[in-house]
């Protein structure tokens, strides 16, 4: 017991001896000392966009039309422009619808030759033609007869049951009346082709009238040869 007390005493004054001499030779390192003091970061100056723009001169864009060397073009003009040299007979003060008159004149009148409204040196119809089947009980028909294509000589004979009523009729581009007397019963009206014209088969339009005035058929044959007719058949009740 004396021998663990006497070793806790000695190692107690070896410890405070220790630390003692440890102070008496520890020395601290003193802070440097810094002679300037740190440089601060001076703050941007912020400048108005506005003020900065205005110090920038303007620019102008250059006009080429104030050169008097550069001919402007026109805005419609597309590509190169192209000669003027025409071997074309028409001048600048022709119509350009002219070149389809011919074409327009030659397609009315086939139009008009199948219609049967002008004549043309056509198939020659060589047979009777019927114009119609009327009953009536007028007492006379007037018959207008007109030729309606070109005035070429047409010639055309007026029967009723074979009775001549006109011999010869010039066909003109006015009508021509003629008065037949009605029978009662069956009446056959025939119109002879007496000859073909000059352009072309007998061509006639016809229209008949019944006693009161009142239209009974108006009609046309076209291209009808010479010694055949066109005929209309009346029974008067």
């Amino acid at each position: 017991m004396k021998h663990i007390l006497l070793f806790i005493l000695f190692f107690t004054a070896m410890s405070v001896s220790a630390q003692a001499e440890f102070n008496s030779k520890f020395k601290a390192i003193p802070a440097p000392k810094f002679s300037a003091k740190p440089k601060k970061t001076p703050i941007p100056e912020v400048k108005d966009p506005q003020a900065q723009t205005s110090d920038i001169p303007s620019i102008k864009t250059p006009n080429v039309f104030e050169n008097t060397t550069i001919t402007p073009k026109s805005k419609f003009q597309i590509g190169e422009e192209k000669s003027k040299f025409t071997m074309s007979t028409e001048t600048d003060f022709a119509n350009p619808g002219d070149r389809y008159v011919a074409k327009m004149e030659k397609d009315l009148d086939k139009a008009l030759k199948d219609a049967g409204l002008r004549e043309g040196r056509g198939t020659l119809v060589k047979r009777n033609i019927s114009l119609g089947d009327f009953k009536t009980k007028s007492e006379y028909f007037i018959v207008k007869f007109r030729d309606f294509g070109a005035i070429d000589g047409d010639l055309v004979k007026v029967s009723s049951n074979d009775a001549v009523i006109r011999d010869r009729i010039l066909l003109d581009a006015s009508f021509q009346q003629v008065k037949i007397d009605l029978k009662p019963g069956f009446n056959k009206l025939d119109f002879e082709a007496l000859n073909i014209g000059t352009l072309g088969g007998n061509t006639a339009e016809i229209q008949v009238y019944d006693d009161k005035g009142a239209l009974v058929t108006n009609d046309y044959w076209d291209n009808l040869a010479a010694g055949f007719k066109a005929s209309i058949v009346v029974t008067k009740e």
